[in-house]
């Protein structure tokens, strides 16, 4: 199985992740480094916002979460 996370590359060449990974043991990764500058992490989010919000705004996502409001209420 193959997974994509974004990433940065500092000026000392130091990787780093920008979301949490979870595997269990050892694993290779392969490193692809685009020929642009990094986004702020900010900005990243703003440009992702409207792509996420197709399916967070849905009734399907609500009724999933509903028992977190429930136990807040």
């Amino acid at each position: 199985m193959l997974t994509t996370v974004e990433a940065v590359i500092d000026e000392k060449g130091n990787v780093k992740i920008l979301q949490p990974v979870s595997f269990q043991g050892t694993r290779r990764a392969l490193v692809v480094v685009l020929d642009e500058p990094a986004l702020p992490v900010a900005e990243t989010a703003l440009l992702s916002e409207a792509a996420l919000a197709e399916d967070w705004m849905r009734p399907e996502e609500d009724e999933a979460w509903s028992y977190l409001k429930r136990a807040t209420s």
